[in-house]
């Protein structure tokens, strides 16, 4: 028997534009209750209000929040938190792309890749577990296939800053809470997988970052989509392929110490 999508509740961050739109788009058309976030609200609603024009489904819902302050990222948890019964599918999508080289910090003073990239997630994640369901939900980490090894002695890039080496260390970061968290949910049946789309998708944030595209967005969405009923946990996915992150992501020592720092940089916040 086919799952469906109906009676669903989705929530897909960074969901204003490429990617996370697409994905909502489709998920909306399948009856799914879809709740989409971003840092716009007055772009954020009229979004909406077109996919509802587009799909007459009455069950869309939009969250606004900065994943660069966790202050924000803690207020939209805490509000789902307040308005939603359960989730059945997180994906975790919202992301930036390497930038101008230049280093940028966050509202609270981490540097903005790992924050965003990283750290916002883990937040919103932990905070949103009671609303997930033993047995039947799944949460999808949207990383990447370009991946650097973790340098714990320089984590914030203060010394010899590149802006890519920042984006790559902060998709590994988060293939690796990705791995931790399927250990810590397994008892309840809830999947968690990692996934890189598709490269260079035709996404604003790609093009902006190298001026071209390799791919398209419906094909990052169809591999996202390929995982909303997951039976693995705790996998890394290249597409729609089963396939393995850089060595670091496996080492327990490297995601001991990351989580030492994750949880020391998120105190007050979770």
């Amino acid at each position: 028997m086919k799952e469906t999508l109906s009676g669903k509740t989705v929530l897909i961050t960074g969901s204003t534009d490429g990617l996370g739109l697409l994905i909502s788009e489709h998920l909306a058309i399948q009856d799914a209750t879809v709740l989409m976030h971003g840092r716009n609200n007055e772009k954020g609603k009229l979004l909406v209000d077109g996919l509802y024009d587009q799909t007459k489904n009455e069950k869309l819902t939009y969250y606004n929040g900065d994943f660069a302050s966790l202050m924000e990222v803690k207020s939209l948890s805490e509000k789902i938190l307040n308005e939603q019964q359960h989730i059945d599918i997180l994906i975790n999508n919202v992301g930036i792309g390497s930038g101008k080289n230049e280093r940028e910090i966050s509202r609270d003073g981490i540097e903005l890749r790992f924050a965003v990239n990283y750290l916002s997630h883990v937040l919103l994640t932990e905070k949103l577990l009671p609303l997930l369901k033993a047995g039947t939900s799944n949460i999808i980490n949207v990383a990447s296939i370009g991946q650097e090894a973790i340098d714990f002695s320089n984590l914030m890039l203060e010394n010899k800053y590149d802006g890519f080496f920042a984006y790559k260390q902060s998709k590994t970061a988060l293939i690796m809470y990705t791995f931790d968290l399927a250990e810590k949910l397994k008892s309840n049946d809830i999947k968690v997988n990692a996934i890189h789309p598709a490269s260079l998708m035709n996404t604003k944030m790609v093009l902006e970052g190298w001026g071209y595209s390799l791919t398209k967005v419906e094909q990052g969405a169809e591999a996202v989509e390929n995982l909303l009923f997951a039976t693995t946990t705790g996998e890394y996915y290249d597409g729609k392929k089963l396939s393995k992150a850089i060595p670091q992501a496996y080492d327990p020592k490297a995601r001991a110490e990351l989580r030492s720092v994750t949880w020391g940089l998120l105190d007050g916040f979770i």
